[in-house]
């Protein structure tokens, strides 16, 4: 009663539920991965954010690449903003998710060196090729802190880096860029600033990032290996639905159609 399986219907059948199973565990691995990255970063995250401040200049250098193990280390740093050099980030939204700029400005070390540090976000002007009004940072020599944090590149953050832009204006947070248009050595990377706090609260300083959401990855790992599991319940509860139904058609005389079964099954 089981030739039915070497059927093409049930071969096809049989071939793909094989198929099904290997896939869906591999995806359920995959979210796990997932899950397990979310993890090692709200760690890392949590670790830098908690460690007491150093000055920038121990973690960073000019050409320097920030490696995601120095991700959101706090940093202090101490110079004079230049306010000449001033850029706005276009396209970056506000805690509330409104679109506007991040303002980059250079913080020009003792040594004459400097650091680029993002001082917060600001709403965007009706015109946007028009320059927006900045509160101006303080005057003189000041002490900031905040977080470091690696240049952005269009591989990593998914924005094109559009050259064609107003004054002043740029797409990515990029030491590189910023080492050309200032004419004098940058630090690699560039500080959130986290203090002092800005007069009247602009620009709006940019929030910690999350350490506690986990995201659903490990629910979609298990519903994935749930589904791989079924995969081989279903196909034995056809085959034997298929068996029932053929010895029922025997016993009343009716010669079961090859294809049917199969067809429906699938």
């Amino acid at each position: 009663m089981y030739r039915f399986l070497l059927s093409r219907q049930w071969v096809i059948l049989t071939l793909l539920a094989l198929a099904l199973i290997p896939a869906m565990i591999e995806l359920g691995f995959w979210q796990l991965h997932r899950h397990e990255h979310k993890v090692a970063q709200n760690a890392l995250i949590s670790d830098n954010l908690r460690a007491e401040p150093v000055p920038v200049t121990e973690l960073t250098s000019p050409g320097h690449t920030v490696p995601r193990a120095d991700y959101w280390r706090r940093v202090t740093a101490t110079g004079r903003f230049d306010p000449a050099h001033e850029v706005v980030v276009r396209r970056r939204t506000s805690r509330d998710d409104q679109v506007g700029y991040h303002v980059l400005i250079p913080l020009v070390l003792k040594d004459g060196r400097a650091v680029i540090v993002n001082r917060g976000w600001i709403p965007a002007p009706g015109d946007q090729r028009a320059f927006p009004d900045i509160p101006p940072p303080p005057r003189g020599e000041v002490t900031i802190t905040g977080r470091l944090k690696a240049d952005e590149t269009s591989a990593a953050s998914g924005i094109k880096d559009v050259r064609d832009l107003p004054p002043r204006q740029v797409m990515l947070i990029s030491s590189g860029q910023q080492h050309a248009y200032l004419g004098r050595t940058v630090l690699g990377g560039y500080v959130e600033q986290t203090s002092p706090v800005p007069a009247g609260g602009s620009p709006e300083q940019i929030q910690d990032p999350d350490d506690s959401s986990i995201g659903p990855h490990m629910a979609y790992a298990v519903q994935w290996w749930l589904f791989a599991a079924g995969v081989p319940v279903g196909w034995v509860i056809l085959v034997r639905r298929e068996k029932r139904d053929r010895e029922a058609a025997a016993r009343q005389g009716i010669p079961a159609p090859e294809s049917e079964p199969a067809s429906a099954a699938v």
